[in-house]
């Protein structure tokens, strides 16, 4: 794929079928306040192994940013999982990341763009500047279950269409 230019720099987005594993650990351990728990980051890590991943690289060739999708329905896909480098965030990879995916759901006749996070009762301050992301992206918030991921981290499911 083409490169998209952002506020920081031009990232050249590419679907990549190896080496995800590695790529996603390197920026997921780096990002401990979002993924700091084991069990969850190595899920996160293996499903970029089964699911489509685009990964944003920088002008110097390096991986600064990734993301995963799981098609649930024909017309619905989620963001599974997304992470920039912490010396990227800001500078416009996870913006370019998302409007990658949304064109190429498009083109496979997807409407509805989901993404999961922690819900804004849960008080960790870096979710809600994830959450901030995810409406500055579009993203809307559609309900919360309390239970999904457990009683102490209640999950928003946010959405939406893909025009």
């Amino acid at each position: 794929m083409s490169g998209v230019g952002s506020s920081g720099g031009t990232y050249r987005i590419e679907v990549v079928r190896e080496g995800t594993e590695i790529i996603a650990r390197d920026i997921l351990d780096s990002l401990p306040e979002w993924f700091g728990r084991p069990e969850s980051l190595d899920e996160y890590v293996a499903a970029t192994t089964r699911l489509p991943t685009l990964v944003a690289y920088s002008e110097n060739g390096k991986a600064a940013g990734f993301l995963s999708l799981e098609k649930h329905t024909s017309v619905a896909a989620e963001i599974h999982v997304i992470g920039v480098a912490r010396d990227q965030r800001g500078r416009g990879c996870g913006r370019k990341l998302i409007e990658q995916a949304e064109t190429m759901l498009r083109a496979e006749g997807i409407r509805w763009f989901t993404v999961k996070t922690l819900a804004a009762s849960h008080p960790d301050p870096h979710y809600a500047e994830t959450r901030l992301f995810y409406e500055a992206s579009g993203f809307e918030p559609l309900e919360v279950f309390s239970d999904l991921w457990g009683e102490d981290t209640p999950c928003l499911m946010m959405m939406r269409p893909i025009d």
